[in-house]
Order: C-alpha cells, then sequence, then structure tokens
C-alpha cells in the first residue's frame, strides 16, 4: 500500500534520519552510527537490521558536520558565462575530470556575461563553503573576492584575467591567434580584410582586435575605420555588421569573425551572397568541416584550458603558496578553405 493509501503525504525536502533508521530496526543511535560510518562492534544480524532499515527508508549519511571538522568541503565551484555555449563544454569537463581525481565535486552556473550575476554567482559558491572557485571572469573588478580569497578560498581565473586582485590566471594566445589568422588572410593576397568581435570591454576581444591590428600594421597596410566592429554577438548586430563591410563602395575581401558565434552569423551571411569572401574563425566550432567552403579557423585548447585551471587551483589548495601565476596556451591555426580564398580578380 502507497504512503497516500495509508493517509499519508511525502513532505519533499524532509530526509530520513539516522533516529529514523534506530526507530525501524530497533536499534540505539550509536548502532546506526557505528553500521553507518563502517565501525566495528556490530552483529552481522544487527547489521543486517540497520542496512535493511537503511535502504527501506532510502537514509544517506549527512556529511555537512563531518565536512565542518575537516575545514574541507570537497567540493569546487565554476563560474561559466554560458553555460550553453559549445567552447565551455570541453572547459567545464576537464575541471570537473581534475575535481573528480581530486575527490571533489565540481558545482558550476552561468553569470550569463553580466558582472552582477557572476559576483552573486561566486559568492553564493564561497557561501556554500567550496574549497576554491575556478572563475570566468564576466567584470573587470574582483575586489569583492579578496574577503574569501584571504579566508582561504583558492581562486583561479581562466580565458581572461581578474580585475584588480591578484591571482592565477589561464589563457589563451589570444593576440597571437588573431594574428595568425590577419596574417594567413593577407598571405592569400588579401588587403581589405574586416574585423567583427565581441563587446571591447572584454578582454579576449581586445586581444583579438590588438592582433588583427598588429597583423595588418606589420604588412604596411591601413586600417578603415569601417572595417572593424565591436560589440554584442547576437545575430542582428552581426550580420549588419557584416553587411556594411561587404556592401560598401570599397568592400572588404575578406572578414575575421572574433569568436565562434560570429563566425556561424557570418557564415549564413555569406552564404546568401554569390560572390566568395574569405573568412577565418576564432575558435572552432562544430560542422565548421562540412560547410563549403569548410571554415578556417583559429583553435583554441577549451580542455587544455579547464585542466590547466583545475591543476592550479589544486595545487593551492594543498599548500603551493607561491606568487600568482599567468598561463598562456597556444592556439593553432586550422586552414580548410575559406581562409584560402582570394580575392576576386586576383
Amino acid at each position: 500500500m502507497s504512503d497516500t493509501a495509508r493517509g499519508t503525504s511525502r513532505r519533499y525536502g524532509t530526509r530520513p534520519t539516522m533516529k529514523d533508521v534506530a526507530a525501524r530496526a530497533g536499534v540505539g543511535l550509536k548502532t546506526v552510527s557505528r553500521v553507518v560510518n563502517g565501525e566495528p562492534g556490530v552483529t552481522p544480524d544487527t547489521e543486517r537490521r540497520v542496512q535493511e532499515a537503511i535502504t527501506s527508508l532510502g537514509f544517506r549519511r549527512n556529511d555537512s558536520a563531518r565536512i565542518l571538522r575537516k575545514g574541507r568541503t570537497a567540493s569546487i565551484g565554476l563560474v561559466l558565462e554560458d553555460l550553453a555555449d559549445p567552447f565551455y563544454g570541453p572547459l567545464s569537463r576537464a575541471v570537473e575530470e581534475v575535481a573528480r581525481s581530486h575527490g571533489a565535486l565540481l558545482i558550476n552556473g552561468s553569470s550569463a556575461e553580466d558582472p552582477a550575476r557572476e559576483q552573486e554567482l561566486a559568492l553564493a559558491l564561497c557561501a556554500r563553503r567550496v574549497d576554491g572557485l575556478v572563475v570566468i571572469p564576466a567584470g573587470d573588478d574582483h575586489r569583492y573576492l579578496e574577503p574569501e580569497i584571504a579566508a582561504g578560498i583558492a581562486t583561479v581565473f581562466v580565458d581572461r584575467p581578474a580585475g584588480r586582485i591578484d591571482a592565477d590566471v589561464v589563457l589563451s594566445d589570444n593576440f597571437g591567434g588573431a594574428q595568425d589568422a590577419v596574417a594567413h588572410l593577407i598571405a592569400h593576397g588579401h588587403r581589405r580584410i574586416g574585423f567583427i568581435g565581441d563587446q571591447p570591454r572584454i578582454h579576449t576581444a581586445r586581444e583579438r582586435l590588438r592582433g588583427y591590428r598588429t597583423a595588418m600594421a606589420a604588412a604596411g597596410l591601413p586600417v578603415d575605420d569601417s572595417w572593424v566592429s565591436l560589440g554584442p554577438t547576437d545575430p542582428e548586430r552581426v550580420r549588419g555588421a557584416a553587411t556594411d563591410m561587404l556592401d560598401s563602395p570599397e568592400p572588404v575581401t575578406a572578414l575575421f569573425a572574433g569568436n565562434n558565434r560570429v563566425t556561424v552569423t557570418v557564415v549564413r551571411v555569406l552564404g546568401e551572397r554569390p560572390r566568395q569572401v574569405a573568412l577565418v574563425g576564432f575558435d572552432d566550432f562544430e560542422l565548421a568541416d562540412l560547410v563549403q567552403p569548410a571554415i578556417t579557423v583559429v583553435a583554441q585548447d577549451a580542455a587544455r584550458l579547464g585542466r590547466t585551471a583545475a591543476q592550479l587551483l589544486f595545487r593551492r589548495l594543498e599548500g603551493v603558496d607561491d606568487p600568482p601565476r599567468r598561463v598562456d596556451i597556444p592556439t593553432r591555426l586550422i586552414a580548410r578553405g575559406s581562409g584560402e580564398l582570394r580575392p576576386a580578380g586576383s
């Protein structure tokens, strides 16, 4: 007969206690505690009855008190920009694998590129007594974490540096990768190259713009203001920027897209046009090798970023107290076809 049929209702959020187990098994609390913690001094028959009661009630040991006595929760927090962004999938998985190898649980959440939400989420994780944080920052002022770090919460930043505090950080070579992308287009005959990037307050967007300008300057090429567009990566804004660059009196012959979301929109824009335009995107993305022409990209090693950040975090948790480190992870240009198209008539 179900609980409902007996006239009782289940109270969700109320879990069975050791007292409930003791009552069901007909033993004392100390006996239940010994069975739950694997301690000696319990007869086989009594242990069997206690285990049957545990199974029947669905009892799970509450480790909170034991954890607090140790001063560690065996958990870490990961603050991402957007859980739905494919770039963060392998990064998150790599952090989780390192945490698991250290017997720790990963708790993650998304800041949605909102500095206030990032702070709220990071402090909520700290309030839940995580041992450490891996943060992909949305904001540029992380002094709010200083009391938490001083209290012993290890913190590592990844993909973008911390703002206004010194902390470990793991970065991709955004500047060098952008340089490689633009130099690749120049080597294939392009002189009018447009850049569509993310919002200028974001470190990665600024570094990729700097790489673009440096490559153009190194080749002795001017950059017209109309060839550069930074802003939100929503499709409408990106489509408008690409259309303006391609339909101007002196149209660009190639585009450098500042991240995977920009690249996907640009691919759609170019697919609607009869004239082929060269394209290199920063970040690889799913099916990039299957469109025609396949998309040339600057690929980041997202898994290595996450793994390196997590390893730094656990070094800190193990007592390493050297000065904050910066680790730069190289990027890789993958030529697939779109970046090798030459300007029309060349």
